[in-house]
Formats: C-alpha cells, structure tokens, sequence
C-alpha cells in the first residue's frame, strides 16, 4: 500500500534514539523527509547518518523542548531544514522519578514538563500552519500505562494520562481542518535499554506473544500520519499485543 507520504515532512521529538528512533526510520522508507529531533546537536547525527545512508531524506534538529525557549529553536531549525511540517510526531517522553511518597512536587512539575508540556509547545509551533494548509497530523505518543497505572512512579502515569484527554480536545479544536489528532498507546517496547533490562520471554507475555518493536510502533505511527487516514481521528490506539486487560 503505498501510504502516500512521499515528501511529506515529519518532525519526531526524541526521535534520536529508542521508538523515536524506529518511528524515524519507517517513515523515512516511506518517502518522508524526517527531521530527527535531539536536545543536542550532536545527538541526530547517527540516526540521521543511517537514513541517508539507506536512501532516506532527513535532517537534524535540536533544543530542549522542555523549555520555551528550546522549543523555539527547535521549531526555528526545523523552518530552516523544510519549509513547513505536514506531520508532527509527539514522542518525547520519559518513565522515571520516586513512589509517592518519595521526592517532591519538583518532581511532579518536572515529569509534566517532560511528558506534556514538550508537546504543548512543539504543538502550538506547528499546528497554526496545518491549519491554514489544510492539512496535517499530529500523534502522541502515550502509553497504556495510562489506562492501568502503577503504585510506582505516580507522576509519570499521571503525565501520560493527560495525554488521551488533549488528544480529543485538539481534535475537537481543528475540526474539519483537514488536521487530524491521534494517540499510539504503546506497551512494553524492544529498545535497547528495554531488551538490557528484560528477557525475551518477558517481552512475549502478551496474548499475541509477540515482541513489539519501535518500528511496530513506527508502522502505526507511519498509517496515522499518512493522507489515507483521514478518518481516524481523536482515537487512541493500542499497541501491545492485547497486554491491556481492559476495554476502553
């Protein structure tokens, strides 16, 4: 199926290692000219270097977006790399922090700036010209945890279920825009860092017993961003082998 994303211009936030990384490379195959996201300048370059050398289109960006101003220079780079977005891939996040009754509320404003508010920004940098094209995708990429969350790490499940809600609400800001709105809701991912952690039999306990890798991420990612789902929008979409015991 050709997925109509030739040339098409994606911007992917922490695409410059794990699912980000996997997100960048499929849509790279499929025509897109990628802009991989770090919060150095160094830290696109090897992603960048293995796309190119693929045969893909794509170019580096950076700032830290957890901030307003590294938001901004990131916007600005990726203004200078391509002359607009049609694809914005909210995928920076991050799962760390104490228990609840460890650390303090710094740390709760910081996992918020990390997991919801990189994403307010990257949003209202690109969105004003989907709209005024007519066309454009915006998808967050979430996790099912914010359906089934832990004892541990309440503010990172917590951040992460804000993510469905503004889903729906953005969805509902650009309608009939021609800009659609969508969430991937990942399980457990085959990173690297996750792959050290977890044995392969970990990763298979999932009613399909399959391992999820980022670029099974990248393949759904990749259908979202794509003209022909034009009629998928406000959903958020699971992506892990049926491990989500629950039916919302």
């Amino acid at each position: 199926m050709d997925l109509e994303l030739t040339g098409r211009v994606v911007f992917i936030s922490g695409s410059y290692r794990g699912t980000g990384e996997g997100i960048a490379k499929v849509l790279a195959r499929e025509g897109a000219h990628v802009l991989v996201h770090g919060f150095t300048a160094d830290e696109p370059e090897r992603v960048v270097a293995e796309i190119r050398a693929a045969g893909g289109r794509a170019d580096g960006v950076c700032g830290d977006i957890t901030t307003d101003e590294g938001a901004s220079r990131a916007a600005l780079e990726a203004q200078r790399a391509a002359a607009a977005v049609d694809v914005l891939v909210n995928n920076y996040g991050v799962a760390e922090g104490p228990g609840w009754l460890d650390g303090s509320t710094r740390d709760w404003l910081a996992i918020y700036q990390k997991n919801v508010l990189s994403a307010v920004r990257l949003t209202q940098a690109f969105v004003p010209g989907m709209r005024a094209r007519g066309f454009g995708r915006v998808i967050f990429v979430g996790t099912i945890g914010s359906s089934r969350p832990a004892a541990r790490m309440p503010h990172y499940y917590a951040s992460k279920a804000a993510l469905p809600n503004m889903t729906v609400s953005l969805a509902k800001e650009l309608a009939r825009s021609g800009v659609t709105v969508n969430l991937v809701s990942p399980g457990l991912i085959a990173t690297r860092e996750v792959r050290e952690r977890f044995s392969e039999e970990r990763l298979r306990e999932n009613p399909s017993g399959a391992v999820c890798t980022p670029e099974d991420v990248g393949h759904l990612v990749a259908y979202l961003a794509s003209p022909l789902s034009g009629s998928v929008n406000g959903a958020n979409l699971r992506i892990d082998g049926g491990a989500a015991d629950c039916v919302n």
